[in-house]
């Protein structure tokens, strides 16, 4: 015959599954705040947004992503900013044009107004395309004007991309899947 449990080790087998569930939802998924308007339309300022972790952990960021990495001034914050150029890509900039490997870059999420002119051109009025290095992603605030991003501080290395964010779940009016992708122009045929 076998003996009932007793209360305390049904708590600690409840409290052992409850810690196993939290670290595995921990390393998969991540929720984070948006602070500041450097990705608005795109998302605003207080929004809470469910974030994958486990992605990156098995594959790399791709154009378009909507990325968590370490805020590259305080290390202790989040950063969000769009994957905008992948490595050995070459990135231009010009009066507010994106253009990778001489192909421009459309960007169906920027804002309509105000038109982007701050730091327009990168990496700078005269000089050519960089090359992203090897394992290094540049990336872009959608609100441009606003936004601190690879234009002040450079390419972002693989290993400070933590998360990609997916979904928008507050406010709740708003919620909604973030993934509008750009698309590179096609190439000419000449």
């Amino acid at each position: 015959m076998e003996r009932p449990k007793s209360v305390l080790s049904e708590l600690v087998e409840v409290g052992v599954l409850a810690l196993a569930l939290y670290l595995a939802i921990s390393f998969a998924v991540q929720n984070v705040h948006v602070i500041g308007t450097s990705m608005v339309p795109t998302l605003e300022d207080g929004d809470y947004l469910i974030a994958t972790k486990l992605e990156y952990r098995f594959g790399s960021p791709e154009r378009g992503d909507i990325i968590i990495m370490r805020d590259p001034y305080d290390p202790s914050k989040d950063f969000i900013k769009r994957v905008i150029a992948l490595p050995e890509e070459r990135l231009l900039i010009r009066d507010g044009t994106v253009f990778i490997d001489g192909r421009r870059l459309e960007e169906p999420y920027l804002p309509t107004s105000p038109a982007w002119t701050n730091n327009a051109n990168w990496p700078g009025s005269g000089a050519p395309a960089a090359l992203i290095p090897a394992n290094s992603y540049f990336v872009m605030g959608d609100n441009r004007n606003v936004s601190s991003d690879s234009r002040s501080f450079s390419w972002v290395g693989r290993e400070k991309i933590e998360a990609r964010a997916h979904l928008r779940i507050w406010p709740p009016n708003t919620a909604r899947l973030v993934d509008s992708r750009p698309r590179l122009e096609a190439a000419s045929s000449s």
